[in-house]
């Protein structure tokens, strides 16, 4: 039969009880101690380091902290390979491409030919150049051409541009890989370094250029045929520009395609690419009428959109895995409650309320969510950090080929941290990890102590 404390020096030290007779077989006990006090710290500690034997749960307890480490890894790993994906693709779309292409819409030049040409380019240039956030306005000449060396032929796109803009374009003047100098451009041709594999060529050998757009004859169109020097080969680490991309001088591309006094189209780079929509309208009224934009978001949207709708999908998937593993949690704090049950019995009767069991049985739940989540940003981080050297060992254990940059269009497997990532992996871990565990400790501060102590 329990008795009361008649004293205040019976009591156990740290804890100030009130108790009073309730009815003949229960009492309500009441406590003023602080919520999360030392001595909850304490208990909690015991329990999770408490041994099986002793009714403790600790197997349990290292299952499910290393579940949500993994979880978290596997989580911030993913997230840091999309940000560095999207990042690295979005590089080489800007560090080689224009934000904004400006051309006329479709008429007919002189000699009666439908031609999307710009006559007046110089004037449009100088125009646009004169609206806030322009950076640059480089026009060129674009053409789908043959190349062709001693016993190889590839198709090509051939970009005509002047020695300064070319030498503007960040990834073509300070590419991943480069052999030759990109000053001499304006002595021959610039290849990307897949053109270059292709065609079997390397710097200071000859390739012929082959335009199937050649003056007409009596017997048919004649192509254009002519000999330029490979001078400069570059490598910017993406696949779709390195296997068709070939640059000559502006001037020599015009005699060559016959476009004389005249450019395909007008290249346009601004300070903020990512506002390149709320800059176009300005930048084709400066242009004039009769002129439309194509925006590096049109040619590459439907690609980025694609990779964002993946991402989310990832996230929910992982997000899913995050909470399976907290879910171990739960099966290890049942059975520590189920194996404590005379402990809280005793606690109970010596004062403790309901309040400050479920503080201990949530600190001992909450502790190895953290502990685990900790473990997992730290092994998420470390993957980010040090992709190049596992991707390498990756691909040496399986033989190679396991990065395509044919299909993924990168030559490597990129990662970026970003806060904003490893917070939405931190915060779902702890939200679940947190919330998870009050079932089980509400479960144990609701439970009888006269029913836990009754076969005792």
């Amino acid at each position: 039969k329990f008795i009361p404390p008649r004293s205040r020096s019976t009591a156990t030290p740290g804890l100030r009880c009130l108790v009073r007779r309730q009815s003949r077989k229960e009492f309500r006990l009441e406590k003023r101690t602080a919520p999360f006090a030392p001595f909850e710290w304490l208990i909690a500690w015991r329990y999770l380091n408490s041994k099986r034997s002793d009714g403790g749960v600790s197997a349990m307890t290292v299952i499910s902290l290393l579940g949500i480490a993994i979880a978290v890894f596997a989580l911030i790993a993913t997230l840091a390979v999309r940000s560095g994906y999207r990042a690295e693709f979005v590089n080489t779309i800007l560090g080689a491409n224009a934000h904004l292409s400006i051309t006329t819409s479709l008429h007919e030049d002189a000699d009666g030919r439908s031609t999307t040409a710009v006559a007046e380019y110089e004037d449009v240039v100088e125009r646009i150049k004169r609206v806030d956030g322009v950076v640059s306005v480089a026009p060129i000449i674009k053409s789908q051409l043959l190349a062709s060396s001693e016993a190889r032929n590839a198709g090509i796109q051939l970009y005509g541009m002047r020695f300064d803009d070319f030498n503007a374009l960040p990834l073509i003047s300070d590419p991943e890989t480069a052999s030759g100098d990109h000053y001499d451009i304006a002595h021959g041709a610039a290849l990307g370094v897949e053109v270059a594999r292709t065609l079997g060529v390397g710097v200071g050998d000859e390739i012929r250029l082959v335009s199937p757009d050649g003056v007409k004859t009596a017997f048919g169109v004649s192509p254009r045929i002519n000999t330029y020097e490979v001078v400069y080969i570059f490598g910017v680490g993406r696949y779709d520009i390195d296997r068709v991309r070939v640059y000559l001088p502006f001037e020599e591309a015009q005699v060559f395609l016959d476009r004389e006094g005249v450019a395909d189209e007008i290249e346009v780079f601004i300070s903020d690419p990512e506002a390149v929509e709320d800059l176009e309208p300005a930048v084709l009224a400066a242009a004039g009428e009769g002129y439309v934009g194509w925006s590096w978001k049109d040619s590459s949207g439907a690609f980025l959109r694609a990779l964002e709708m993946e991402d989310n999908v990832m996230f929910i998937i992982l997000s899913i895995l995050v909470l399976i593993a907290t879910s171990n949690i739960v099966s290890g704090l049942v059975m520590l409650v189920k194996n404590k049950g005379r402990d809280i019995g005793i606690l109970r009767t010596m004062g403790l309320s309901e309040g400050a069991v479920l503080r201990v049985f949530f600190i001992c739940g909450a502790s190895v969510g953290l502990v685990g989540t900790a473990a997992g940003v730290v092994m998420g981080c470390l993957f980010a950090i040090y992709i190049d050297p596992i991707f390498e060992f990756v691909n040496y254990l399986f033989g190679g080929g396991v990065w395509d940059p044919q299909v993924r269009l990168l030559s490597t497997l990129p990662a970026k941290l970003e806060l904003n990532d490893i917070m939405s992996a931190v915060g779902l871990s702890l939200f679940l990890s947190f919330g998870i565990t009050l079932f089980p400790a509400r479960r144990a501060a609701r439970m009888n102590p006269l029913e836990a102590l009754r076969y005792e």
